[in-house]
């Protein structure tokens, strides 16, 4: 090191090591006391240990990355060394309270009446309408606007959310909680990564409702703005378990143009009129196939589909549910969902993914409503 440089400090370190942000909780790793120790050699020499939170954590070789990056970039620095360790249980224990304080580990943050996330379960009356297209091009549309969104796939025996939007990662649990992996600034949970290979799901009601709400109550999904429930085709047991653990949830209906498929996902929605639940809108999938020569629209699969169910569905349930937009026809849309990437990330000036768009920028407007929640307003009397 220069003579005439100045020494590096603890403080500088510390500084650089703020912006270290852990990549499953998102937040600095230095606010999630996983700095162990740092060591400032008089040549510049810097060595760091770091807490991991369990061992074998799966982003180790990123947060030693991130650490080394963020610390050499400090003046003075000559090389750095990073060390790992794992955390206590008692440390552990610490970091869950510090991340939800005073909860229940079955507590499910989003019923609370302080949440302000919203949360949509996305439904339809039949499978093969491209419900989990629709989710997963939405959370990731809604994820580019700046929202802090995740994605629970509910769709127990037919999940497929992970390799849509192309999540490589596992789950890691620390105490009694789990931290989902993520994908496009989308956090993901889903019953397929704890199960081994392509294995089949053979649940019944119980043991889905219990699942569900693991995944509600120990899953750390942070600060969400919104959160997506990607539903199974029908009214069966996940959707009368999501209207039992999130009164507040809104459902969006996915439905096609054709009458047969609109007839079907209008007994999807109507299930909001037993659960006392909202119904954000309709949503017309597989709309049109747009010529990509002259642009004509092909109705495919008929019209009006959508339009219906909306219309049914607002006289069903006394309060107007809108139809929200209709998606047109697009072979990207299920490429995409086989390489991970959803068409609203690769190709945003596509018809259909400026459709999808336009739905989410609806959905992100949209304010959680008062369903549930305290108004802090007490009686008075009058004299």
């Amino acid at each position: 090191m220069d003579a005439m440089a100045s020494p590096v400090t603890i403080d500088q370190v510390t500084a650089a090591l703020a912006t270290v942000i852990d990549p499953e909780i998102r937040k600095p790793i230095t606010e999630l006391d996983m700095v162990k120790s740092v060591d400032i050699a008089p040549d510049g020499a810097v060595s760091v240990s770091v807490y991991l939170t369990v061992a074998g954590c799966p982003m180790r070789d990123k947060i030693t990355n991130d650490t080394t990056e963020a610390v050499a970039k400090v003046a003075g620095v000559t090389s750095v060394r990073v060390e790992l360790d794992v955390m206590s249980d008692e440390q552990r224990k610490a970091l869950r309270e510090k991340l939800r304080p005073g909860e229940s580990a079955k507590e499910i943050p989003f019923a609370q009446p302080s949440s302000l996330t919203k949360v949509y379960a996305v439904a339809s009356g039949k499978g093969g309408v491209g419900k989990s297209s629709v989710t997963v091009n939405l959370a990731a549309a809604l994820a580019t606007m700046g929202r802090k969104v995740g994605v629970v796939d509910a769709d127990i025996y037919g999940h497929s959310i992970p390799r849509m939007l192309g999540v490589e990662g596992r789950p890691t649990k620390v105490d009694d909680m789990i931290m989902p992996p993520s994908a496009h600034d989308v956090k993901v949970i889903s019953v397929g990564m704890f199960t081994a290979g392509n294995q089949p799901v053979v649940w019944r009601g119980p043991m889905l409702h219990r699942a569900l709400q693991q995944f509600l109550a120990d899953v750390y999904w942070g600060d969400l703005d919104i959160l997506l429930m990607d539903l199974p085709p029908g009214t069966g047991d996940i959707a009368i378990s999501v209207a039992q653990l999130l009164p507040s949830a809104e459902i969006l209906v996915v439905t096609t143009p054709q009458q047969a498929a609109a007839e079907v996902a209008e007994r999807a929605g109507a299930i909001a009129a037993q659960t006392h639940q909202q119904v954000a809108g309709v949503i017309e999938n597989m709309s049109y196939l747009e010529c990509g020569h002259c642009g004509e629209r092909n109705e495919i699969f008929g019209s009006g589909g959508g339009q219906t169910v909306a219309d049914a569905l607002t006289q069903t349930l006394g309060a107007r549910v809108p139809l929200l937009g209709q998606v047109p026809i697009d072979a990207r849309l299920r490429e995409g969902g086989d390489n991970g990437v959803p068409l609203v990330l690769s190709d945003p000036d596509a018809t259909a993914a400026k459709e999808l768009r336009t739905i989410a920028d609806s959905l992100a407007a949209r304010s959680r409503g008062l369903l549930g929640r305290s108004l802090g307003i007490s009686p008075t009397r009058r004299g």
